[in-house]
């Protein structure tokens, strides 16, 4: 029996990070939030011996390790490589969804600017990430 593996959200903006985590309990999600408010902190907590979370949903603009760089070091271990990574991001530049992409992100998502938007697409994506999707089993 495998225990419920959590959900890393990785955001700095308080605003967005209380909106998702309220979405996210809306969904009625078994699974845990873990926040990380850094992309320093995001590669401590993949990185630790805790279970991996079952998708990440990782910010670009981030402090002290930008969320490229974040995806870049978790696609770059055997470990980790199959992590489902969402970004959620308010950015729609080209160069960053291509960036993302060509990184392995599994998703690009942009932050909708209406709450109500916002919280139904954080939502729909704990949803589809948690219960819809077959996602690769954890590696030691």
């Amino acid at each position: 029996m495998s225990a419920v593996r959590p959900i890393l959200l990785v955001e700095d903006n308080p605003d967005d990070e209380r909106l998702t985590l309220r979405a996210l309990r809306r969904s009625n999600l078994a699974n845990p939030v873990v926040v990380a408010r850094n992309g320093e902190a995001a590669l401590q907590r993949v990185f630790s011996p805790e279970p991996l979370p079952c998708v990440v949903l990782l910010d670009l603009k981030l402090p002290k390790v930008d969320g490229l760089e974040v995806l870049r070091q978790i696609r770059a271990s055997d470990r980790t490589r199959l992590l489902p990574v969402v970004m959620l991001t308010s950015s729609s530049e080209d160069r960053d969804i291509i960036e993302s992409y060509s990184l392995g992100a599994n998703s690009y998502v942009r932050k909708p600017v209406n709450i109500d938007e916002f919280t139904e697409a954080v939502c729909q994506l704990g949803l589809y990430w948690v219960l819809i999707s077959e996602l690769p089993p954890t590696l030691p």
